[in-house]
């Protein structure tokens, strides 16, 4: 029967992956606090990193209509609910496991779409959101720079050509 601990428990999750952008899924054996604390404190505000109980995890999943977890809820689990820059979270997760053999990257889930540990590391070798946006800035920004660049060229060539411009009277 469940308790009403469990029906909290479960619609805080549901929550969580219904206000995530993506979700990963990742066996932490072995970690300690400390560490636990080093990996929340590199995902960033907008990343929730929580143990979950598997059962109450399968069912919040299922309520949220994520399938990609089924089968990979054993041992201890912990998902990161990533709610800022999936592209951020992603880098400090693998990053993270790098450095520590012991964090697994099981399964998550991306705008709707499973994703496999590989799925996931290609994610975070993408760039970051802000180094899209400064080259899209870059390419929008390139023709007025040119077109500024050519105004000048024309200006000091007339000046070569006709003396100094005269002034503006007052």
């Amino acid at each position: 029967m469940a308790t009403p601990n469990k029906i909290s428990a479960v619609e805080e999750i549901t929550t969580d992956f219904k206000e995530s952008e993506a979700a990963v899924l990742t066996e932490y054996r072995g970690l300690s606090v400390g560490q636990l604390k080093e990996l929340r404190r590199s995902l960033g505000a907008e990343t929730k990193y929580s143990v979950v109980k598997n059962t109450l995890a399968g069912i919040a999943a299922k309520e949220a209509g994520i399938e990609a977890f089924e089968g990979q809820l054993a041992g201890p689990t912990a998902i990161a609910f990533i709610k800022g820059d999936a592209v951020a979270a992603a880098k400090a997760l693998t990053d993270f496991a790098k450095a520590n053999d012991k964090l697994i990257i099981k399964t998550g889930v991306f705008e709707g779409k499973a994703l496999d540990a590989s799925g996931i590391a290609a994610l975070a070798a993408l760039e970051s959101r802000e180094l899209q946006l400064a080259k899209v800035a870059g390419v929008l920004k390139a023709p007025a720079a040119a077109a500024v660049r050519i105004i000048d060229a024309l200006r000091l060539k007339l000046e070569e050509t006709d003396g100094a411009a005269p002034a503006a009277e007052a």
